[in-house]
């Protein structure tokens, strides 16, 4: 046990070194392109006064005292993050910027006003934010990092596959987006760190870490996905083992209110907009969307100013977005279908064919009390640590067999059966995720919007260490990766379309 603590604690570390060096190479490269290169859009100073006089934008005085570095960090905030650095300097002044939800501008505007309040005489107030965003995105990511290794410790029952996973998110082909001034960053701590709450039994923390993740980006409301599986689960141990009516309605009672509580940020914001566009408007003067029955801001802001919907992108011209997003859509299928293929019975029961109430799942309640306390006992650690030796046995000799193995282990083995069950919550998020981004979003934001899914990662993990095609793999897989970071960074920066 000893050495296991050991073990994790240097893992951690060399995560934290890599998720440090990732960060510090992306601002290089950031800094590098925009230094080489001429911007293809050069009005990213550009800084009209807030609407509302009530705002802050005067403190972005003209006589700073270094207006070069002012010039250098605010020409740096490009695509969304000038509306993110807007929204935290003036508050939401279009009906178009609400598609921008405001944890991120909320996080920029109390670090410019405390932490960094001294550097506005020095560099001016939209420089300030721009630093702080960045400063935001990056240490999150770094944050979400440590939290991803944990959270693949605790599901994979893996330590080297979980630092494998860790380092490719730290590489990641979406990394351009979580060292600039976007959501990705903030997004994966809340959601990867709720879960990894969540699994640990702290449900009540799990909770307001997902109920953060959908302040920051939307679909951060679908991570009430995990808080419902474990209720379902939860709900069947109480009906079908327990035979307990009033444990039952607990369950179902406890587990309805932390959805609705991870609901609650999305709702106030789309409160907010009502209330603002439409409240006390003169009824012909007011948008469309404010006539409907249910009136959400965010599904009208998107199909009519983005042209989001279903099958809309479906068109010739839009072929190579498609082929941009094809290799992470590509590694997702591939890890669904995977799964699938190696654990049918668990997968499409739901996961209640594959376990049992002493298998204690980390999403089961006994599993994360036992995890919450540290209560094993010395018989459930013993056959514990007797059952991994049985299961290192048994692929040593199917990889001398065949030379394969497997992800996910075999159904034969309880232990390994609990694993499978654990990956399916995941493997069910990302599905919806990617059918998302598929059908309905602009499908080349897929490489960014599924960047927080951890079965990209544990799948990719086990393709670089499968005996027979490790090479191969890890080759196609960090070439994918270091070309995207480095195309990304050039394109990105420089105002030119990528993802």
């Amino acid at each position: 046990m000893a050495s296991d603590s050991l073990i994790e604690t240097h893992h951690a570390r060399v995560v934290l070194r890599s998720a440090i060096a990732s960060r510090l190479l992306l601002l290089t490269l950031i800094f590098l392109w925009r230094s080489v290169l001429k911007p293809y859009d050069t009005s990213a100073s550009i800084n009209p006064t807030c609407l509302s006089s009530s705002s802050s934008s005067s403190q972005n005085s003209a006589s700073i005292l270094f207006p070069r570095i002012a010039s250098v960090i605010e020409e740096s905030i490009v695509w969304d993050g000038v509306y993110f650095t807007r929204i935290a300097q003036c508050g939401y002044e279009y009906e178009q910027s609400y598609a921008f939800f405001p944890l991120l501008p909320l996080s920029i505007s109390l670090l410019s006003r405390s932490v960094f309040a001294l550097l506005i005489p020095l560099i001016g107030y939209r420089a300030v934010l721009g630093l702080a965003g960045y400063v935001v995105s990056n240490v999150a990511f770094v944050l979400a990092a440590m939290c991803l290794y944990r959270l693949s410790v605790i599901i994979l029952k893996d330590k080297e596959g979980a630092l494998r996973a860790s380092i490719l998110f730290c590489f990641n082909p979406a990394s351009i987006f979580y060292s600039s001034i976007y959501t990705e960053s903030l997004y994966s701590l809340l959601s990867i760190g709720g879960v990894y709450q969540l699994v640990s039994g702290a449900n009540n923390v799990a909770t307001l870490l997902l109920a953060l993740s959908g302040a920051a980006r939307s679909n951060g409301v679908i991570n009430a996905g995990y808080t419902c599986y474990q209720t379902m689960h939860a709900a069947y141990n109480a009906i079908f083992r327990r035979r307990s009516f009033i444990l039952t309605v607990q369950v179902l009672s406890a587990g309805a209110l932390h959805c609705l509580c991870i609901f609650i940020p999305f709702i106030a914001f789309q409160a907010y907009g009502y209330y603002n566009i439409c409240w006390g408007h003169v009824p012909d003067q007011i948008s469309p969307w404010c006539k409907a029955r249910l009136p959400l801001l965010y599904n009208y802001i998107q199909s009519h100013y983005w042209g989001a919907g279903f099958l809309r992108y479906f068109q010739l011209k839009q072929l190579p977005n498609f082929l941009l997003a094809s290799p992470i859509l590509s590694l997702a299928l591939s890890s669904i279908i995977h799964y699938v293929k190696l654990q049918p019975e668990i997968f499409f029961s739901l996961g209640f064919r594959g376990s049992s109430e002493h298998s204690a799942s980390v999403f089961s309640p006994m599993g994360a009390a036992k995890r919450a306390k540290g209560s094993y006992s010395l018989k459930e650690l013993t056959s514990t640590m007797q059952q991994e030796d049985q299961i290192l046995r048994r692929r040593k000799r199917a990889i001398k067999g065949d030379g394969h193995s497997t992800l996910l282990p075999l159904e034969n083995d309880p232990s390994e059966r609990n694993l499978s069950v654990d990956v399916l919550p995941f493997v069910l998020h990302l599905g919806f995720m990617s059918a998302t981004a598929f059908f309905v979003m602009h499908v080349q934001v897929a490489t960014r919007f599924l960047s927080a899914s951890p079965p990209l990662y544990w799948f990719a993990a086990h393709l670089i260490s499968s005996p027979g095609n490790s090479k191969r793999w890890g080759y196609l897989i960090w070439t994918y990766s270091a070309a995207y970071i480095l195309i990304g960074s050039l394109l990105f920066s420089n105002f030119y379309p990528f993802t």
